[in-house]
């Protein structure tokens, strides 16, 4: 929506450029401080960073009714990501093929991160319910998809824990570690899931998930400025 960047002092364009330079590429916030002045423009590292923030959850929230469905053979893992010195949690699933099926940002690691994922993998309007999940050897996983199915859920699914099946998944993981290292952390929990929000989008839209479009640069960033009403 142009709603979206009342008040700002730079143009929407401007604005979106830096939040996909961002959280498509290994880019620091003074990184983008440069380019942006290459280009003749003024904009401090913390205006780029509330940026990042704000748009990179829009862009998740906004491109999920374009998603394309994912297969039944889902992947499961999660990732670690440190906060202000702590290690948190990234719960992460993708289908046989690489297709993200769906992210889960956990201050714990435990029964209860598990099944919060489970659910929101489950209602997610690209996924159907799974025919099997492949998962390492964690309990909790376990725990929580027993507790699903007692509840109802994943009755003709099947839940198999055999490590090397999940290199898919564990290779999927370095392109979003890799952002988060060259981002130099996070300080806050908040801070910390609204920028993966927007990494796991951007790598959602690059992966060609978007019906209808491809991969292909530049239909990406149509598609990305339509969302948000900028002209091409």
């Amino acid at each position: 929506m142009k709603s979206d960047f009342k008040w700002k002092h730079f143009e929407g364009e401007v604005i979106l450029l830096a939040v996909r330079w961002y959280l498509r590429y290994a880019l620091t916030y003074r990184d983008l401080v440069e380019l942006m002045a290459e280009r003749g423009l003024d904009v401090a590292h913390t205006t780029v960073m509330r940026w990042v923030h704000q748009y990179g959850a829009l862009l998740d929230k906004r491109i999920r009714r374009h998603l394309k469905a994912t297969c039944d053979s889902w992947r499961l893992d999660e990732t670690y990501i440190k906060v202000k010195g702590q290690w948190k949690y990234l719960y992460r699933a993708v289908d046989k093929h690489g297709d993200t099926v769906e992210f889960y940002f956990s201050a714990h690691r435990d029964q209860l991160a598990a099944a919060r994922f489970f659910k929101k993998a489950l209602n997610s309007s690209h996924n159907s319910t799974p025919r099997v999940i492949n998962v390492d050897q964690n309990p909790a996983y376990l725990a929580a998809f027993e507790s699903a199915q007692s509840a109802g859920y994943f009755l003709q699914t099947k839940l198999r824990q055999v490590k090397y099946l999940n290199n898919r998944i564990e290779c999927d993981h370095r392109p979003i570690k890799r952002l988060v290292s060259h981002g130099f952390g996070f300080r806050t929990f908040r801070t910390a899931q609204q920028t993966i929000r927007g990494y796991e989008a951007m790598r959602m839209v690059k992966k060609g998930q978007i019906k209808n479009l491809g991969r292909r640069p530049l239909a990406q960033i149509h598609f990305i400025n339509s969302l948000f009403q900028i002209a091409a």
